[in-house]
């Protein structure tokens, strides 16, 4: 072979390499890849233990089940916006098909998931409904289960309701769903209690800024200028039957919400009056469910057949699920029950004696 010819024989080797290794790149990458079972799953805090103890296990648990070879890209955003939106923007040139979005503020979603939907890209809005052109919304019906707190605090005032005076401790104004809490409680507390006395918003759900705006309450009202007081969420709850205690004000009922461990323990030790239990397990797995139906381009009207309109979009497949006051006579047979938490992981030496009274077993 002269050195012409191997010049030849070379360089059309070299091409032909080439070419096999662009081939076996384009099939490998997930960017684009029509055949990509991955699914993206954007939590997006860690403040409240649910997210990292319940969602997250059981939609991945669910996932896999449902579809053996696919996979979860998970990320939690640790209640930052702008780094939600890169783990958001890192599945998309992923190449991922379905993602699951439980917003840091719903309210910034809207150029994502538009941007997301021109791509082919399904988004569930898990929890919180994000704006933008979602393709499923699971969650609760979140104005009545602001009701169902507001009924927790008349219940806990009793025949006091009437001349009572209510410190109202909101969640996160980023969260859509904080809103509606606030708006059912008001619902059912204006004209039942005498007056709301003191009300703040709390960014990001934060049991200490709760916590600070507690004790800023009963240094302007006095210790004695309040009788109950509506937390949005059980965390926030916890700031709040810390300041009290610090003050030393007591007999005065709290709400909460999300049946975390720490609220329940409060309601056997009498510093939180009643929480709201929200099956987590049904709302995760129904998500899961549409995730997994949208990947494989299946309809989805079966699991969600509500519509709920966004601000930015309207007739959205939707799935809303309820929610039950819990109290100490009750957790037997919600919790307990639904093998939310087990009586052991409750029932701690410190609230063993409150167990046996309210019959946990």
């Amino acid at each position: 072979m002269n050195a012409t010819m191997r010049r030849v024989v070379i360089g059309t080797a070299a091409v032909s390499m080439a070419l096999s290794m662009a081939a076996c790149g384009k099939a490998g990458s997930d960017s684009g890849d029509s055949d990509n079972k991955t699914i993206g799953l954007l939590l997006p805090e860690n403040k409240t233990t649910r997210y990292e103890t319940f969602d997250r296990p059981f939609m991945e648990k669910k996932i896999k089940s449902l579809c053996d070879d696919c996979d979860v890209a998970y990320n939690n955003a640790n209640q930052d916006t702008e780094t939600q939106k890169k783990q958001f923007d890192a599945l998309i040139t992923k190449g991922v098909k379905v993602i699951i979005l439980d917003a840091v503020d719903a309210t910034a979603t809207k150029s994502w998931v538009d941007a997301a939907a021109k791509k082919g890209v399904k988004v569930v809005a898990y929890d919180r409904l994000a704006e933008g052109d979602v393709s499923a919304y699971v969650s609760y019906d979140n104005e009545k289960i602001g009701q169902l707190q507001g009924e927790g605090v008349l219940n806990a005032l009793g025949d006091k309701a009437k001349d009572s005076r209510v410190v109202m401790i909101n969640g996160s104004p980023t969260d859509p769903n904080a809103a509606l809490f606030k708006s059912g409680a008001h619902k059912v507390l204006d004209g039942k209690v005498k007056k709301v006395v003191y009300e703040q918003d709390i960014p990001d759900w934060s049991p200490d800024e709760a916590n600070k705006k507690m004790a800023a309450a009963i240094t302007s009202l006095g210790k004695t200028g309040f009788d109950a007081v509506y937390s949005a969420n059980d965390g926030m709850a916890g700031g709040v039957t810390t300041a009290l205690k610090s003050a030393g004000v007591t007999n005065v009922p709290v709400g909460g919400q999300d049946a975390e461990l720490a609220g329940l323990q409060r309601i056997l030790s009498g510093s939180q009056a009643f929480t709201i239990y929200k099956g987590i397990k049904p709302e995760a797995e129904t998500t899961a469910e549409i995730a997994v139906k949208l990947l494989k381009g299946e309809d989805i009207a079966s699991i969600a057949p509500e519509k709920m309109d966004s601000k930015s979009k309207k007739g959205i497949p939707t799935k809303l699920y309820d929610a039950t006051i819990v109290t100490d006579k009750n957790i037997q047979d919600t919790i307990i029950k639904d093998k939310v938490y087990t009586a052991d992981k409750i029932c701690t030496a410190d609230f063993k004696a409150a167990c046996d009274k309210a019959g946990i077993k």
